[in-house]
């Protein structure tokens, strides 16, 4: 049975092909009989005969367990004979029933189901023809009810409410000729239709009626009852239109009211125009919020909207007539002319050629006495800047109005989509009005403005008093030490930038911040850059010499100017950018507010006036970077490049760097910094150090006190550069005249030096010494290897670990520098 399967369903046998038996053996065993034809030796025709007896004898094993199951077989193939045999039976039992039961059975079934069906169907007939009879009889009943309601009883609300109810009838119904046959009585022959359609246009025309009456009599109960009573006769739309004519005539009465509050003069002082504007946005506002619940009710969802649409047409007439009328009285037109021709008389001669300026220098008495005065002729700067304000106030206000209504009308849950402007609003007279007036007049005035302001600094510019190179005297000023223009200008930067931003108006922001970049660079770093060259530039008068002291103080304090601007700028548009942390309770919890977020809610706006004021940043830190790092290279070369040379001669002056052990201490020169006793090797070993650190602080200390600290960094930089080069060329020249004991103090004095070098002013942090001290890496290496014993030098000569102490120098270098001391053996 173990070779054996028996499908008792099926009621066959199945048993193994002998085919498979076969592949399974010449699977298990890759030889063939084919082999011995193949033989080449007795030996290989012996193994082949071998394997073929193997393969009998397993073919053989295999039948003989077959013939040995042969008995199991028979005896499942009796069974299976008996299994269907009685199948046959149950095959003729199961036709038997089919035929002559469960046809019959299926047949009733099937009658039963059509009929079924049949009833169904007339059901949903008898169904329908009452639904028919019922909107009929409801039909009938709304035509009986509107004509008796508007008869004698005049039941406005009721006949109101029975054209509301026939409204839900269908119209197939209301027209079909059942109703027409059914509904007409004697004493309403007309069909229904025909009926509620003469009752819905007789009641509209006596509800506008009631309507202006009730307006007329400013009766607000009348109103409301009349106006609630138009969508249940279906003219909805006629209820919004006079409802909003109503609305409007109020909206106009106010605002005349208001713009003729203050006549005269008086009507031009503060900022009349812009409250006038603004109270004509609340009121519609009020009206919007008040009455939207109300028209939401009886109307139903957003059909507000139509109202607000006829609100905005009355917006643009009153507030066309507001800003025509601010035009008028502010001149605007007649400033915006005088803006265009103002020449900037100061600022174009300024860069010209100093032989053609006629104009005095910056802080002369004569400019600030009457100059600026003459300039101003034309031009009122504080008119300009209370026209500025009132401007921005407008637009600010206009924004906050577009983002109410757009808030209103737009179905909430769409994103930046709640916040964009209506179709009809951005259309508007008055938002064409507001483009073209203020918004223009606005990014023209601040233009001017600005220039303007950046002249009148420089006219007034004045430098700060009590400043000396001399670090005996003190320092009357403050730090940080600059002229008075530079915080004149950033103030009116971060006011303008405050300015526009309040407006909301993206359009604005990307007008004017490109702006005040281009006056920054233009003006401000111009007029700089020209006092630099042709006004305070360090030149000394021989050769060699200092500069004059005033000239080196106002360049140093331009220098100031540069840094302290870039820094204001990069305050500015973070104190703008950044998002503020303030207190909502009193447990001390913190809201974080996006400022540019509740200004512009629109993503794409905020992100737009981000990159706009990074921009300004960046740019301005860019172009001020180019002339700062000249500024800083004109104060090395011409003051300090040509001191450093002398100041190390010095510093190593008498200096021997190959002594014998029999030298008398007192007979080297060191001798001469203390006389009454005989100096030691410590005190020694301090002495180029000393000479340095005196000459290093006289050269930059006067320098540290006035510049600022960025660009003082910035001095040390270049200067710590060119020291540690002039140190290395002077370690080169000892090549030869350095022996072991030479070398360890000449490697004290190199370090006492870059330690000297790098802590002068003593304002920089550990990173800004660290990184000055890189500077002398290379020369700190060379007496390094100098010093080296003999396994430091072959593991530096392997590459080893030590190797990466001295990584500044090649291996030539690095060679070079160990021959340059003269060792004991080699002196022998």
């Amino acid at each position: 049975m173990s070779k054996l399967k028996v499908d008792a369903v099926n009621g066959h046998v199945v048993t193994p092909a002998p085919s498979l038996i076969y592949q399974h053996s010449s699977q298990s065993h890759p030889s063939s009989s084919a082999d011995v034809f193949n033989a080449s030796s007795l030996a290989e025709i012996k193994a082949t005969l071998s394997h073929l007896h193997e393969q009998e004898t397993s073919v053989t094993a295999r039948l003989d367990a077959l013939v040995a199951s042969q008995k199991d077989l028979s005896r499942e193939l009796g069974r299976l004979d008996l299994l269907r045999a009685h199948l046959g039976s149950y095959t003729t039992t199961t036709r038997s029933i089919s035929n002559c039961m469960l046809s019959d059975a299926a047949a009733t079934a099937e009658r039963i189901s059509i009929a079924v069906r049949r009833l169904d169907l007339e059901q949903s007939r008898v169904k329908s023809t009452l639904d028919v009879v019922e909107q009929v009889s409801e039909l009938k009943a709304c035509v009986l009810g509107v004509a008796g309601s508007m008869g004698a009883p005049q039941d406005w609300e009721t006949a109101a409410s029975y054209l509301n109810r026939a409204s839900k009838i269908p119209p197939e119904v209301i027209y079909g000729a059942f109703a027409a046959e059914m509904v007409p009585t004697a004493e309403v022959p007309d069909s229904p239709n025909i009926t509620l359609d003469n009752a819905a246009e007789s009641l509209c025309g006596l509800f506008l009626r009631e309507f202006d009456k009730a307006v007329k009599e400013n009766n607000g109960a009348k109103i409301t009852r009349f106006f609630k009573l138009f969508p249940l006769i279906g003219r909805s739309e006629v209820g919004l239109d006079v409802y909003g004519r109503y609305v409007c005539q109020g909206v106009a009465s106010r605002a005349r009211s208001n713009l003729n509050a203050v006549a005269g003069s008086q009507s031009k002082d503060g900022f009349f125009y812009a409250n006038v504007l603004t109270k004509l946005f609340e009121h519609i506002a009020q009206i919007v919020d008040s009455h939207g619940g109300l028209v939401e009710r009886h109307y139903g969802p957003r059909k507000m909207n139509r109202v607000i649409e006829r609100l905005q047409l009355e917006a643009d007439v009153q507030g066309g007539i507001i800003l025509d009328t601010w035009a008028d009285e502010r001149h605007v037109d007649r400033k915006l002319t005088d803006i265009k021709s103002y020449a900037f008389t100061f600022l174009v001669q300024s860069f010209l050629p100093p032989q053609r300026s006629a104009t005095p220098r910056s802080n002369s008495p004569a400019n600030r006495d009457g100059a600026s005065v003459a300039d101003d002729e034309g031009v009122d700067m504080k008119e300009i800047d209370g026209l500025l304000n009132e401007i921005a106030i407008m637009l600010g206000r206009w924004s906050l109005y577009c983002r109410f209504l757009a808030e209103t009308c737009n179905a909430p849950g769409q994103g930046d989509q709640l916040y964009t402007p209506p179709q009809f609003l951005q259309e508007s007279t008055l938002s064409r009005k507001i483009n073209g007036r203020l918004i223009a007049s606005f990014n023209a005035m601040t233009t001017f403005f600005f220039r303007r302001t950046v002249e009148k600094a420089f006219q007034l510019d004045e430098q700060p008093a009590g400043l000396t190179l001399n670090p005996q005297k003190p320092l009357k000023a403050d730090p940080p030490y600059i002229t008075s223009a530079v915080d004149d200008i950033m103030y009116i930067v971060n006011k303008v930038l405050q300015q526009s931003l309040a407006t909301s108006q993206i359009t604005v922001v990307t007008n004017v911040v490109p702006t005040l970049s281009r006056v920054l660079g233009s003006d401000f770093i111009g007029m700089t850059q020209r006092k630099m060259r042709d006004e305070c530039y360090p030149r000394a008068s021989v050769q060699g010499a200092q500069p004059p002291e005033h000239l080196i103080i106002s360049f140093l304090v331009l220098i100031n100017n540069l840094d302290v601007a870039v820094d204001y700028i990069r305050r500015i548009v973070q104190n703008h950018t950044e998002t503020k942390k303030t207190l909502t309770s009193p447990d001390g919890q913190t809201e974080e507010t996006d400022q540019l977020r509740s200004l512009f809610p629109i993503i794409s706006d905020a992100k737009l006036a981000a990159q706009t004021l990074q921009a300004l940043s960046s740019s301005f830190e860019s172009k001020i970077n180019d002339l700062l790092s000249d500024g800083i290279q004109v104060v090395f070369n011409n003051v300090i490049k040509h001191r450093l040379r002398p100041i190390l001669a010095d510093a190593f002056r008498d200096i021997d760097y190959q002594p014998g052990d029999d030298v008398d201490p007192t007979s080297t020169p060191y001798h001469e910094y203390d006389r009454d006793e005989v100096p030691n090797d410590d005190y020694r070993a301090e002495l180029v150090r000393r000479r340095f650190a005196a000459s290093w602080a006289e050269l930059l200390l006067p320098l540290s006190r006035i510049l600022t600290a960025s660009a003082f960094d910035r001095m040390v930089t270049i200067t710590v550069a060119y020291l540690s080069r002039l140190l290395e060329k002077r370690l080169w020249s000892y090549h030869g005249r350095v022996n072991a004991l030479g070398a360890t103090r000449l490697e004290r004095d190199i370090s006492g030096i870059a330690s000297t070098a790098v802590d002068i002013g003593g304002t920089h942090g550990a990173p800004a010494r660290y990184r000055h001290r890189e500077a002398f890496a290379r020369c700190m290496q060379m007496t390094l290897i100098m010093g080296m014993d003999d396994d430091e030098w072959e593991d530096v000569m392997r590459e080893g670990e030590t190797a990466d102490v001295v990584d500044k120098l090649n291996r030539e270098e690095r060679t070079r520098v160990r021959g340059m001391v003269r060792r004991q053996d080699t002196q022998h």
